[in-house]
């Protein structure tokens, strides 16, 4: 259920010494997108009123915030008018990357107070219902990587984004040395994140020259994406200040890409555990979850991995899923399951960083109940290298085909609605015109001179 208009936060909500209140809501790449308001307007008129309003356009551009014809709804067509932006005020707090701002993430409605049923966190919202209505609730936690470089963002647009120069000059994963160009950068980014309510849980380099991996606490999957959210932001507006440059897209260049591994687990109502059990400590209820993403991976890749850039990391020779598999501890399966007990869960491997955080996990919770409901029996986890393995199943290769399969899936259509399927399908249609109408690098060197 999308939430109507709150009442005004009690003061201590809102410190006094707060100049600035930011209406954010996050857009189809998972971004977050609003405007920053007086505390006395957002109090009076937002608060006060029916929301905040927002050109519709908003859940219907591409990366370049670009829109036309073709998704579901068409904002030439409605003369870019408004939809109402409702804030959560559960997510009400400080702007990591400044004190004196405060932040909120919205819900999207249209004026008659409709929910804008494209919109991710109304795509979230009515997959978490569906678990409700069995008396279930999702737990998630994110795994985002990002790359640091030397230089500032606008020396590296300067570049084209090429030629620079990765905070450390070896692989460093778990290293404690090596890391001493992006050491500082990080702890401001954990300070900011936890001085803004958000517990950091793990902080460590990673395969990549430059990479770092920190890792927030889990939590109800809707809070964890809304800090999911905040947290690329608020990184890459430290960064900026800081004059670096840092990176969350799936695969900057022929090294290890940027992964998002997802870790994904149900609750009772109650708060009571539903996971384990005794088959390879499993209840019956998860085996039916994990065979639920296994038999939905190929359609609903399309969630997991949104972008042409998407399908460079999860390639062969990449420590990145190409199969579709499960296992028991094993990092080479798409699906990892980990833990034991209370904290049994399934780790989605499949994710990289420019995953939209509200639509891959809503796709997580539709294939899992989709196992639920028809009761899919499990097969048996995977033992060794899935990588290697020459019969697992192939997830789609590029962006076409797991377009392509979104698109025909009648599963999908059921979990999400016609239009929700039309309209993702629609921006994928347009993040491959955009691609395949630009000349590459690649092949202005392959062909200048020689052809």
């Amino acid at each position: 259920m999308i939430p109507g208009p709150a009442d005004p936060p009690e003061p201590a909500a809102l410190p006094g010494d707060v100049d600035e209140v930011i209406v954010a809501v996050p857009d189809l790449q998972g971004r977050l997108v609003g405007t920053g308001l007086s505390p006395e307007y957002f109090r009076a008129e937002v608060l006060g009123g029916d929301g905040l309003g927002a050109c519709a356009y908003l859940h219907a551009v591409d990366v370049e915030m670009e829109t036309g014809p073709g998704y579901a709804y068409d904002p030439w067509d409605g003369g870019f008018g408004d939809l109402r932006l409702v804030p959560d005020l559960s997510t009400l707090g400080r702007a990591p990357w400044h004190p004196e701002s405060a932040i909120v993430i919205a819900d999207t409605v249209w004026p008659d107070g409709t929910p804008v049923d494209v919109a991710p966190r109304t795509v979230l919202r009515r997959q978490l219902d569906r678990l409700a209505a069995l008396g279930l609730r999702a737990l998630a936690g994110t795994e985002l990587e990002f790359l640091v470089f030397d230089e500032s963002y606008r020396k590296a647009a300067r570049r084209d984004y090429t030629r620079l120069t990765p905070a450390s000059s070896y692989n460093v994963d778990y290293a404690l040395a090596g890391t001493e160009r992006m050491d500082d950068l990080v702890r401001s980014i954990r300070r900011a994140m936890a001085a803004a309510g958000v517990p950091v849980e793990s902080a460590r380099a990673e395969v990549h020259p430059g990479q770092y991996e920190i890792v927030f606490r889990y939590d109800e999957a809707l809070r964890t994406c809304d800090r999911h959210a905040l947290y690329k932001t608020t990184a890459k507006k430290i960064a900026g200040a800081a004059g670096r440059a840092l990176t969350f897209m799936a695969k900057y260049d022929q090294g290890e890409g940027n992964s998002c591994h997802v870790h994904l687990s149900l609750r009772a109502a109650d708060g009571g555990f539903v996971l384990a059990g005794p088959e390879d400590g499993m209840s019956e209820l998860m085996r039916w979850f994990v065979a639920g993403q296994l038999a939905c991976m190929a359609d609903l890749t399309l969630l997991y991995a949104p972008t042409v850039n998407s399908y460079k990391r999860l390639a062969p020779g990449g420590f990145a899923p190409t199969g579709i598999a499960w296992g028991l501890d094993n990092r080479t399966c798409a699906l990892r399951v980990v833990g034991r007990g209370r904290s049994l869960r399934v780790e989605h491997r499949v994710p990289g960083g420019d995953a939209n955080p509200y639509l891959a996990i809503a796709g997580m919770i539709a294939a899992g109940l989709h196992g639920i409901e028809n009761r899919l029996a499990l097969e048996p986890p995977r033992a060794g290298n899935a990588f290697a393995a020459p019969d697992v199943p192939r997830l789609p290769t590029s962006l076409r085909e797991a377009a392509r399969a979104w698109r025909e899936s009648a599963t999908a259509r059921a979990a999400f609605g016609e239009r929700v399927v039309d309209h993702l399908a629609h921006a994928a249609d347009v993040e491959l015109a955009g691609y395949e109408r630009t000349v590459t690098d690649w092949e202005r060197r392959r062909g200048f001179e020689r052809f």
